[in-house]
């Protein structure tokens, strides 16, 4: 006897209702993020390459499309679409907006559409205090911590590293806009976080001064080529992924989150591959080292790259549904899809899908 399933309800997240749910709870959303690699490094996914819609007359700006699919206890897929238009910065709005959609496992009817730039910085930034926590676990604790980019994820990095417990006796801040950089400056001092605070007018006085470097920039190819910079052996999280030229990476140990997305869309791993004609240079995965496979060195700077999977959205936009779901405070657009029965009974039009 077949199976009986049922279309669900389409509901809307706007984006008040998803900062809701995560503000305040970075020590859950990273958790989330933790499960879904642990879900991946498993092989329960699906996580086929991105897509990067790009436009000959806009070289900087991309929309880019994260299909996924993910298992375990979350088994749910979707896409997320986000954009990318840097020039947006000079307009005073954020650079990037997203949405998310939610597909059911069962039947593949999409169930919600949530605004997700909120958590795709969510995401980035539980993945990068993660593999902070992971990848300085048999090395010294980072005391001192520079952000090179001040925007909206390292921001959201800022808080959920002070959210997951850490705490600095520096904190550096280096952005090519002085007032940006007296923004997160100021940001960084209201949260109270403590920490003495230097804004920084140079890349490298930066990174020579950090124990913890963190790069969210919009740097579309690599500017730093010295890896003299990094003789100090710091933990780098390469959140933007460009910042790096192949001399630095092959330099330091290097840890992604997946190998072969990782190694693609000219990334700062990627140039060192395509300059060596190898890719031993990568050390293993976030999986592997929360695994046991892979050690950290303490006597080489080790540098986190993670592409961004969609399986991270979709895990903390699952949760996000579920939680607003399990409030009573849903939005249900009644009627969204049309014609739910495949004969057209109860009075629907049309003939067989």
């Amino acid at each position: 006897m077949t199976q009986q399933v049922h279309v669900p309800p389409f509901a809307v997240i706007p984006g008040a209702q998803v900062h809701r749910v995560l503000s305040g709870h970075e020590k859950r959303t990273l958790e989330l993020v933790e499960a879904a690699y642990l879900v991946h490094g498993e092989g329960d996914t699906v996580n086929p390459p991105s897509y990067f819609l790009r436009f000959p007359d806009r070289p900087a700006s991309r929309i880019i499309a994260l299909p996924a699919s993910i298992g375990g206890d979350t088994r749910v897929e979707g896409l997320k679409w986000i954009s990318s238009f840097p020039d947006n910065v000079v307009s005073g709005i954020p650079r990037a907006s997203a949405v998310l959609v939610l597909n059911d496992y069962d039947t593949g009817y999409p169930f919600a559409c949530l605004e997700s730039s909120i958590v795709s910085a969510a995401r980035t930034a539980a993945s990068a205090a993660l593999a902070a926590d992971l990848l300085s676990r048999d090395r010294a604790r980072p005391a001192r911590v520079g952000f090179v980019g001040t925007g909206l994820i390292a921001r959201h990095i800022h808080t959920y590293l002070v959210g997951t417990g850490w705490s600095f006796g520096e904190v550096g801040v280096h952005d090519l806009s002085a007032e940006h950089a007296e923004g997160f400056r100021a940001y960084v001092e209201s949260t109270g976080a403590g920490g003495r605070l230097t804004v920084y007018e140079q890349t490298e006085d930066l990174v020579r001064s950090s124990d913890l470097v963190i790069f969210a920039t919009t740097a579309a190819a690599p500017y730093i080529h010295a890896p003299e910079w990094f003789a100090h052996n710091p933990l780098v999280l390469n959140i933007s992924l460009r910042d790096l030229g192949p001399e630095v990476i092959l330099a330091s140990a290097n840890v992604v989150d997946d190998v072969e997305h990782c190694l693609k869309a000219d990334t700062s791993p990627h140039l060192a591959e395509k300059a060596t004609g190898r890719r031993d240079f990568i050390d293993g995965t976030l999986y592997d080292v929360m695994t046991g496979r892979v050690s950290v060195p303490a006597d080489r700077p080790v540098v986190f790259s993670p592409f961004g999977l969609g399986v991270l959205d979709l895990a903390v936009g699952k949760h996000v549904y579920d939680t607003v779901r399990d409030s009573g405070e849903l939005m249900v657009v009644d009627g969204f899809f049309h014609e739910t029965d495949r004969y057209g009974r109860a009075g629907a039009a049309g003939g067989p899908h």
